[in-house]
């Protein structure tokens, strides 16, 4: 029986052809199925029994799904670094690696966060708006050396935040469930504290965690409500560490003033989301990751992990990027 792959991965889809020459020099065939963002349970069963492994992106690949997919399935290579939507320990109690690339895209999503902690401090979306809508008007904005980051989840990510903010001169906090390096937080003067000081505490906050059973709707109405009136809730994480609709409500009661949000509960965000009306919130479509030069070694690392997950020849692993370049 030959080798044959699940490739749903939607960031190598579109060229896949690169790739091929690789798939080719191991002897493994592709499915190749059609992909709007993610694969549902009922779109991976249709192949269930089919593959020996996957490449895939925010797949949802329940135990439902994964005891559909045995005994053929070994590997799941994760494309990218959150694996939420991989039931993780029933994976483990089947024998199915689940492998990923860890701090994929922390540079470009923390390059993100100040992103948008820049637009919204300085007013520069809505000073445009406002010139391109013919007037002449001066929009009050802050500098970040008056302002306070709070940054919940201290991971690679919120480090790499908290990294790039601390030139700005704004004070910072942070909130983990776990220890975080001490040096670090010297290194960086940032303060560790409870959740509710720093929602209490911050004019920007910024959801860095992982999505867990202690993240899930992390932020909802009760945690909402705890931040400044004038506040700014930043998520580039994943959508449902925010309760979404807590969110618009706090939005559209002025409880907080604004938010920037990467990711979202669910996806693509539907069309009659109040989100898309609102002026004082920015939006993208789960696009903080993207940087040319991380994708490109998230690819190669995609395929690693696939190949040495099948028990393949690791000696020829160096000539990934030769082959795939032929």
């Amino acid at each position: 029986m030959s080798i044959t792959i699940l490739m749903s991965a939607p960031y190598m889809l579109p060229t896949i052809d690169r790739f091929k020459p690789v798939f080719e020099h191991y002897g493994i065939d592709l499915i190749q199925p059609e992909v709007h963002e993610r694969l549902s349970e009922q779109e991976i069963l249709r192949y269930a029994g089919q593959f020996d492994g996957a490449i895939c992106g925010d797949d949802r690949y329940t135990e439902q799904v994964l005891q559909a997919c045995l005994p053929r399935l070994k590997v799941i290579s994760k494309w990218g670094t959150g694996i939420d939507s991989i039931d993780k320990g029933a994976a483990d109690r089947l024998g199915i690696q689940v492998r990923r690339t860890p701090n994929a895209f922390s540079l470009p999503v923390a390059d993100s966060v100040l992103g948008y902690i820049l637009a919204f401090a300085r007013r520069l979306p809505w000073m445009d708006a406002t010139m391109k809508g013919g007037k002449w008007e001066k929009l009050l904005g802050r500098s970040l050396s008056e302002c306070t980051l709070g940054v919940v989840g201290v991971g690679n990510v919120g480090k790499a935040v908290l990294h790039r903010a601390r030139p700005f001169g704004m004070r910072l906090l942070g909130n983990d469930i776990v220890p975080i390096d001490p040096d670090f937080v010297l290194e960086n003067d940032v303060e560790m504290t409870s959740l509710r000081d720093l929602l209490e505490r911050a004019d920007f906050v910024s959801i860095n965690c992982d999505l867990n059973p202690t993240s899930h709707h992390l932020m909802n109405a009760e945690t909402l409500g705890w931040m400044k009136k004038d506040a700014v809730l930043i998520n580039t994480a994943r959508g449902p560490i925010v309760d979404e609709p807590a969110l618009i409500a706090a939005l559209q009661s002025n409880r907080i003033a604004g938010a920037a949000l990467d990711v979202f509960e669910v996806e693509p965000l539907p069309l009659d989301s109040p989100l898309l009306g609102m002026d004082q919130v920015m939006l993208a479509a789960h696009n903080s990751n993207a940087s040319p030069a991380a994708w490109e070694r998230v690819h190669w690392n995609t395929i690693r992990n696939l190949v040495e997950g099948l028990g393949m020849d690791l000696d020829r692993l160096p000539d990934f990027q030769r082959i795939g370049k032929l």
